[in-house]
């Protein structure tokens, strides 16, 4: 069974493209750290076309976190705006980045917020 972190990477890399973000190219690595180990998922953006893989390799943004609090993010029972007013996630490189790409985790379950209902009616 997978968690709700992979589920959630291999649902961005099987979109493929994500229209929300036809204006956004860079690479963003999320580096979930438990104890020593640290596991890397570096998402690559390129006019919209999304690529995932488990690399270590530099970017343009590294957002580092615990595994518990990503699966949170992944399954919308946490936003990771407030997280990372609150302390509990570091970014360094390009917040503007992380920003755009928080659009792509989902709502608390039973919320509507408008733009999101209007996107996936639009698409």
């Amino acid at each position: 069974m997978l968690d709700a972190t992979t589920r959630f990477f291999e649902n961005l890399d099987r979109r493929g493209y994500e229209p929300l973000l036809t204006k956004t190219s860079g690479t963003l690595r999320f580096d979930l750290n438990e104890g020593p180990q640290t596991r890397h998922w570096l998402l690559v953006i390129d006019r919209g076309r999304l690529r995932v893989s488990q690399e270590a390799r530099e970017a343009d943004a590294v957002v580092g976190t615990t595994p518990e609090l990503f699966e949170d993010l992944a399954t919308g029972r946490e936003n990771g705006l407030a997280a990372l007013i609150r302390g509990d996630m570091t970014v360094t490189g390009d917040v503007r980045l992380v920003v755009q790409v928080e659009r792509l985790f989902p709502d608390p379950p039973g919320s509507r917020e408008p733009h999101r209902v209007f996107h996936r009616e639009v698409y």
